[in-house]
């Protein structure tokens, strides 16, 4: 398996443990390392690894946890660091996500995730706009 396609593997074993709910597979994912940090949809900046892994405990164990479809991942491997750039279907939404690795042993381990809206471009609201208007 090429760099590339191990990091890939390991986005993917992300998003499994997070679409099944898999706490302990979450949180191997992770780096042991306070120095992790995460930004979910909406959120604050969360930095240390106690408050990383339990922000993902509490929305894996939350009733109302989102289905997640990760689509497009596009990974960028400098070294011992790589990150993976793509698309998060978030009940039918779409982020724009980056998952940032770094190289432990033979495995890549989380150590940032953010994900966030993307911006839609409304012709409609072009349209409508006072400067297109013919007076």
């Amino acid at each position: 398996m090429t760099k590339d396609n191990k990091v890939i593997a390991a986005n993917a074993a992300f998003y499994a443990a997070f679409s099944t709910g898999d706490f302990a597979g979450m949180e191997r994912m992770w780096a042991d390392d306070d120095t992790i940090s995460c930004i979910h949809p909406g959120w604050p900046a969360i930095v240390g690894r106690a408050t990383v892994i339990g922000s993902w405990r509490d929305i894996l164990q939350s009733p109302e946890r989102p289905q997640i479809v990760c689509a497009e991942p596009q990974a960028i491997v400098d070294g011992e660091s790589a990150r993976v750039l793509c698309i998060e279907i978030v009940d039918g939404t779409a982020l724009a996500a980056a998952n940032h690795f770094k190289r432990v042993g033979d495995g890549w381990r989380l150590v940032h995730h953010q994900s966030s809206p993307i911006a839609q471009i409304v012709e409609q609201a072009e349209e409508d706009s006072p400067s297109r208007r013919v007076h």
